[in-house]
């Protein structure tokens, strides 16, 4: 019995002196290394191997300060988290620490020579006085205390436990580890004076004949081995002791203490890659925000409405925002202009279904609709994700910006929730290249007197006449834009004239975008043959669930109206040649009408819903399915 309680009194004491350390540098061991060899057996005597000793082989301790890499720092918060960490932390019992002799030295040196400024100082040892005088004034004297009244207190749990919330504050010191070791470097390399104090103090008794270097990472170091040393403080004491209840409370407290030193590193390191993308952006007032996170950033192509190629695009998405930019030719400063900001609040992103440009997705905001390209389908399903947990995380947060996640309906339901949402979000464009004619009133496009225009609040492709006036949109801070003739109705409520009311619609005047949405039959076909005229020679074709006896073929897939209609039935049909097996006819009282399809098994499809059509067949599918695009 009387072992055991001097081996706890010897644990206590090597936990007293290892404050003791971190308080007065240069102080006198209390524990000699025998005792220590004694009650501590498994406790190294010597300095820990020093991190830059590796890429510095044969210099001398006394030379001068080296850096700490930023990859050793990311070990550092690695090992925080990990068992490992902890048993390479062994308590060493040696003279404490000189980093308060530095920070004072360099502070007198800079206040009196000028030669470098103070405030470069402060920076380099970040609230080390602070931990200092915690030490000094209170964790110390309180320990020490007890360990002078041990044999009517034997304990310390109460005293740690008091104490321990403030060990938090080497968070601040290991938060600043970093650029308090580049500014170390640049100095040290900037200014003569600054390196001679630095030589001269290591090369003192005051230093241990330790380098700066070593000295500052010593606090980083602090806090896992206080963990190590009350862990061993517990081992020993008896279960039924009277302080181990205290004892593992305090300890858990330290293990707090440590894992918010690990936080600090991580939000260290998360500021520090902000402001890196942030410079690769310009550094634009509206954008920065140390606020912000970083979720994804990668190349994609943005699919246009005028031009048939995609174009190489950038896009940053952050919790809150999601930049659209352009990469810079010549990058000198920042590397990418910000074309669009679009608030992930009422941001909606959905997948596009285009034969024409695979792994493609929509992304819906509120100050602009972006039709994307990836380069696979799984970065494309990357994309959609992240940008959908964005969303997620900003409704929870903020119950007012709820808006509705997109459900299995795709296209539907975007239809749906478009007239409610007119001038309250950016439109998705419809393509030029996918209508021949203004959408609203039907007339063909030409390139002198009908040109093409696109109506800001629903992104129809309209005429000049069509798109002749302007609505102020909630999404363009209430500008005034050119929008269509329904839309200016929708948005001011004003009643047009006689004259530009919608007339009665022709038998040819069927939507190809609805008729391609419910249809039994759809896809793009070769119109062989001088029957059509200037309507070749590539055609729409759409058999409507709803009129499912007659074909209509338009110009492009999203016209308004059909330029020619066949009824099927009693029309025969003919599949193949041996010259183009991909070709079928159909035939009637002298009507012939030829098609090439792309493929083999389309032209097939298209043979099976012609031939059920012509015979009168109920509507329904082919067995392949169908082809919308």
């Amino acid at each position: 019995m009387e072992q055991e309680s001097k081996d706890k009194l010897a644990s206590v004491s090597s936990l007293v002196t290892v404050f003791e350390n971190s308080r007065t540098p240069g102080a006198a061991i209390k524990v000699s290394k025998l005792e220590a060899e004694r009650h501590l057996p498994g406790y190294s005597l010597t300095p820990p191997a020093e991190p830059w000793k590796e890429s510095h082989v044969g210099e001398s301790q006394g030379s001068e300060p080296r850096t700490v890499s930023r990859r050793y720092l990311n070990s550092l918060k690695n090992k925080l988290s990990s068992g490992a960490w902890r048993k390479s932390c062994q308590p060493e019992i040696h003279p404490g620490p000189g980093t308060q002799v530095f920070f004072q030295e360099l502070l007198r040196e800079a206040r009196s020579s000028k030669a470098f400024p103070e405030d470069v100082v402060r920076l380099i040892f970040s609230n080390i006085s602070s931990i200092y005088q915690f030490h000094a004034q209170f964790f110390l004297p309180e320990l020490q205390w007890r360990l002078d009244d041990w044999t009517a207190t034997p304990r310390i749990g109460d005293v740690i436990q008091k104490l321990a919330p403030f060990l938090k504050m080497y968070s601040e010191y290991v938060k600043n580890f970093e650029r308090a070791a580049e500014l170390l470097a640049t100095w040290t390399d900037k200014s003569a004076p600054f390196q001679e104090v630095i030589t001269r103090i290591q090369s003192s008794e005051a230093s241990g004949s330790l380098t700066l270097q070593h000295h500052m990472l010593e606090p980083v170091q602090r806090i896992p081995r206080y963990e190590l040393l009350l862990k061993e403080y517990i081992q020993k004491l008896p279960a039924q002791a009277p302080d181990r209840a205290d004892a593992q409370k305090a300890l858990d407290m330290i293990f707090s203490a440590a894992q918010h030193s690990n936080s600090a590193i991580t939000e260290m390191e998360r500021l520090q890659d902000l402001w890196e993308v942030y410079q690769r952006l310009g550094l634009e007032d509206d954008i920065v925000d140390p606020s912000n996170t970083l979720l994804r950033e990668g190349p994609v192509l943005k699919i246009s409405f005028r031009r048939s190629d995609p174009m190489e695009r950038y896009l940053f998405l952050f919790n809150n925002m999601l930049l659209y930019c352009v990469p810079k030719v010549i990058q000198v400063g920042a590397h990418f202009q910000v074309r669009t900001r679009i608030d992930v609040a009422g941001m909606k992103v959905r997948e596009l279904t285009d034969a024409e440009f695979p792994h493609s997705f929509l992304v819906s905001g509120k100050q602009r609709t972006l039709e994307l390209q990836a380069r696979s389908q799984e970065e494309m399903i990357s994309w959609m994700q992240a940008c959908q947990a964005a969303i997620d995380q900003i409704e929870k947060r903020n119950e007012t910006f709820k808006a509705a996640v997109q459900g299995p309906e795709g296209d539907t339901q975007e239809q749906e929730l478009q007239s409610e949402e007119l001038g309250l979000r950016a439109p998705q464009w419809v393509r030029d290249k996918m209508v021949t004619m203004c959408m609203r009133c039907k007339e063909p496009f030409n390139a002198l007197t009908r040109r093409r225009h696109h109506c800001r609040a629903c992104g129809y492709v309209v005429c000049a006449k069509c798109s002749d006036y302007r609505a102020e949109l909630k999404y363009d801070d209430n500008r005034p834009n050119r929008v269509c003739f329904h839309c200016y109705t929708f948005l001011t409520g004003s009643v047009l004239p006689e004259d530009k009311e919608d007339r009665r619609r022709g038998i040819l005047e069927k939507g190809s975008a609805a008729g391609s949405e419910q249809s039994l039959m759809c896809s793009f076909l070769q119109l062989v043959g001088d029957k059509w005229g200037k309507s070749g020679p590539r055609g729409w074709c759409v058999i409507p669930q709803d009129d499912p006896l007659v074909l209509y073929i338009y110009a492009a897939p999203q016209d308004m109206r059909a330029h020619t209609s066949i009824p099927l039935l009693g029309y025969q049909v003919t599949a193949g040649t041996q010259a183009d097996p991909r070709l079928f006819q159909l035939q009637q009282s002298g009507q012939l009408y030829t098609f090439k399809a792309e493929t083999e098994e389309l032209r097939d499809r298209w043979v099976k819903a012609v031939e059920r059509a012509a015979s009168g067949g109920s509507p329904g599918r082919p067995d392949d399915g169908d082809l919308s695009d």
